[in-house]
């Protein structure tokens, strides 16, 4: 697991927050009041698109809405949409799975580390996120 996001994610999370109490927004103003091209907000829009947080409308007279409240999205659900599972079975240490003949020497800290960590985001919903 890493402890960062990438700026797909970032910009997602920006974006969600743009989109909030309004209704379909041009590509290009959104692209705009997030600060982005609209080529990479599109790439980051197909995740969101997929997972039912976003609708888009195609067209001139298109652009994107949320399909969803925000208030129920969680960070932790946000970062899995954009960046795949957070908990990925590699071992900190070894870059791998950790081993079978026994775990890494912070294999237990890293584990209640991770788990305080995906709670935190877990409960953190991506509407409180400023």
């Amino acid at each position: 697991m890493r402890l960062e996001i990438t700026r797909k994610t970032d910009l997602a999370l920006r974006v969600l927050r743009a989109l909030e109490g309004r209704g379909r927004v041009a590509r290009k103003d959104l692209a705009h009041q997030a600060g982005t091209t609209p080529e990479f907000l599109a790439r980051v829009m197909g995740p969101l698109v997929k997972a039912g947080l976003v609708e888009s409308k195609p067209g001139t007279a298109g652009g994107y809405a949320l399909a969803v409240d925000p208030c129920p999205i969680s960070v932790l659900n946000l970062i899995e949409v954009m960046e795949g599972p957070v908990v990925n079975g590699r071992c900190v240490l070894q870059g791998g799975e950790c081993p079978v003949d026994g775990n890494c020497s912070l294999h237990t800290a890293w584990s209640r580390a991770r788990e305080a960590l995906m709670e935190e985001l877990d409960a953190t919903s991506v509407a409180d996120c400023n």
